[in-house]
């Protein structure tokens, strides 16, 4: 049984996490703390395996207790987060300072509304407990990795649909739990001149995206930004699908374009999904892709990628285990026998290059 600290200023709060927690017969909560302060105390004490923290405390935020324990006292932390823009900024944020994951309250700071997401909140307590966090504290730290090749035993597999360097390429990317983390080290290291439009599929519910692709923006050299319906893409930008809405790539005359929709239910319990994108560029005859899945929960893109390699040129790229937060849906990817090469995550901007030039 995993054991959880919760961290929130709202006694209410506590209570209904505590409930829903201790509900799952894999979770016990072994104690509460009402502010930042108290919260590295208590993990300091009590040793748990996870921890939920509130985003907006008095006293001393989720942000600055966040930086603290990562410092002080890693532990796997699952942020709980209001849906307003400053709570989504901070959300973002907390992803990059090393939280695993989120979950968005449906009502603002006090949510009577929390069941709605019960069983979300459980299922990503139970999987950040089991996240070693040396992949967290060291994500991007080279050294700590080993220095054997992470493409050893995967095939260069021939493919029916020759690779050509002159036909126009897109670049997509599908991500979920520590894909914040992963996007912000991989399209920081893309050029201002990449000759392709990149776009991302990033699990998030809606009011998340937008900030993310400004935060993303203000760190690249390259132009980051939410996707559009029937927006043309540019070379040298990358669009990040927004939360809610199922993002496709469709023929525009001699553009692509984007179409957005919610009319599709939710795929593999996503919607965005990155199946859905995927597939939706299969049907691109004139253009070679270059697919990266990375770290998340489920198998999300390799239905999509399958498709992908039957009807397109296409070369695929996978995170590897040793720097997956969650290493889902790069092994179910992986599994598929389809993925051209096998990459830790600050080698992944490099791969795209090279299939580029």
């Amino acid at each position: 049984m995993k054991k959880v600290l919760v961290v929130d200023d709202s006694a209410f709060m506590r209570k209904l996490i505590g409930d829903f927690l201790t509900a799952s017969e894999q979770l016990e909560v072994i104690g509460i703390a009402r502010n930042g302060e108290d919260a590295i105390s208590k993990i300091k004490k009590l040793c748990p395996d996870v921890v939920t923290l509130d985003v907006e405390m008095p006293k001393m935020n989720g942000i600055e207790a966040l930086k603290r324990i990562m410092v002080e006292c890693p532990v796997p932390v699952v942020m709980l987060s209001s849906t307003t823009k400053e709570g989504a900024e901070e959300t973002v944020k907390a992803m990059e300072l090393g939280a695993v994951d989120f979950i968005a309250k449906p009502s603002g700071t006090i949510s009577l509304d929390l069941h709605k997401v019960q069983d979300e909140m459980v299922e990503k307590v139970l999987s950040a407990s089991k996240v070693n966090m040396t992949k967290i504290t060291s994500t991007f730290r080279k050294t700590t990795y080993s220095s054997e090749p992470a493409n050893e035993g995967v095939p260069t597999l021939p493919s029916e649909h020759k690779w050509t360097r002159d036909s126009p390429k897109l670049i997509l990317i599908g991500t979920s739990t520590g894909g914040p983390r992963a996007l912000q080290k991989v399209l920081t290291e893309l050029s201002p001149q990449l000759d392709a439009p990149v776009v991302v599929v990033q699990h998030m519910p809606p009011g998340f995206t937008n900030s993310l692709a400004k935060r993303l923006d203000s760190q690249s050299a390259i132009k980051v930004k939410e996707a559009e319906h029937e927006e043309i893409l540019q070379k040298g930008t990358a669009y990040i699908a927004p939360g809610g809405f199922h993002t496709t790539v469709v023929e525009h005359g001699a553009h692509l374009a984007f179409g957005l929709s919610k009319e599709e239910a939710p795929r593999n319990g996503h919607r965005p999904s990155v199946d859905i994108l995927f597939e939706s560029a299969s049907l691109l005859r004139n253009y070679g892709k270059i697919a990266v899945i990375m770290t998340g929960m489920g198998s999300d893109g390799s239905e999509g990628l399958i498709k992908l390699k039957e009807t397109s040129e296409v070369r695929a790229i996978a995170e590897s285990k040793e720097t997956c937060i969650v290493f889902g849906m790069p092994k179910s990817a992986i599994a598929t026998n389809l993925v051209d090469s096998v990459e830790h995550i600050e080698d992944i901007s490099q791969s795209i290059m090279k299939y580029m030039l």
